[in-house]
């Protein structure tokens, strides 16, 4: 089935966002179809962690703008809220550990706080959790311990505790080796397949995006510049995504004697004034 085929089960309409009156986001609109790997890219400061607060709900939306099967996400009252964020997961870029807190019970906390489990049933949710991130070795070191690959995998068992219906994976391949970064990579599409789920995952890294993804959204500046299957987008012609996607850097960034003239008329012209 392609990706345009499958039930829409979040939708941005027109969104904007603003820090202060500096506007981040514009105009952004899409579909995340239900059961799919959409993947978000761009580079660094075009509005992808932004984008990724709105959708899980940490940075208010205006109405109108941000839906969930249908229902707007900025009328959701509390009880809404929760309900919404107990069908979601989300793994950030460092994972996001307690630091004082053991692997298992880091991932055992969503499960102490949302549930009435007993603590022998949580274990054997844990121990689920470990074994399909393939931790289950680790599950008493603390997060000091473990390498920057082993932290991504721990937190996106904690992500999977509450076993949701949409995953939000922020950067996964930040800072990691080729290996590793190909070991989450697996592991995303193995999630996708064997149950089902709903994948939105942030990131600038190319090949991981492309070998995951069933949808690519390409921002720049705070605009969406292209949607679609991943085929589609290589074939874009847009100039920005083509530039994105053959590793160019922008000619400004490669005149540097030119922008540090340009720096140093700039300052002279403040100390005139």
């Amino acid at each position: 089935m392609a990706a345009d085929d499958a039930r829409s089960i979040l939708e941005v309409r027109n969104l904007n966002s603003f820090y202060g009156r500096r506007q981040v986001l514009e105009d952004i609109s899409f579909r995340v179809p239900a059961g799919k790997v959409t993947v978000i890219m761009g580079v660094s400061g075009c509005g992808k962690s932004t984008l990724l607060r709105h959708l899980i709900g940490l940075k208010p939306t205006d109405p109108a703008q941000i839906f969930v099967d249908g229902k707007d996400l900025a009328a959701f009252d509390s009880r809404e809220m929760e309900a919404y964020r107990k069908r979601i997961g989300v793994l950030f870029q460092a994972g996001a550990l307690f630091n004082s807190m053991t692997v298992r019970d880091n991932i055992a906390v969503p499960l102490r706080v949302h549930t009435r489990l007993a603590e022998p049933t949580i274990s054997i949710m844990v121990r689920i959790k470990l074994h399909q991130v393939g931790l289950t070795r680790f599950a008493d070191y603390m997060p000091s311990q473990l390498s920057g690959g082993m932290r991504k995998r721990a937190g996106l068992a904690r992500a999977l505790a509450m076993d949701p219906e949409i995953l939000f994976v922020d950067e996964p391949s930040s800072g990691l080796d080729p290996i590793t970064a190909a070991g989450l990579d697996d592991l995303i599409l193995e999630l996708r397949e064997a149950m089902g789920m709903t994948l939105i995952v942030v990131t600038h890294e190319l090949e991981s995006a492309f070998r995951i993804a069933d949808q690519l959204i390409v921002l720049d500046q705070g605009r969406v510049l292209a949607v679609g299957p991943p085929e589609s987008i290589r074939e874009s012609r847009d100039e920005r995504v083509v530039q994105f996607l053959s590793r160019r850097a922008d000619e400004r960034a490669r005149d540097q004697d030119g922008y540090l003239a340009e720096l140093l008329a700039a300052a002279g012209g403040r100390d005139r004034s």
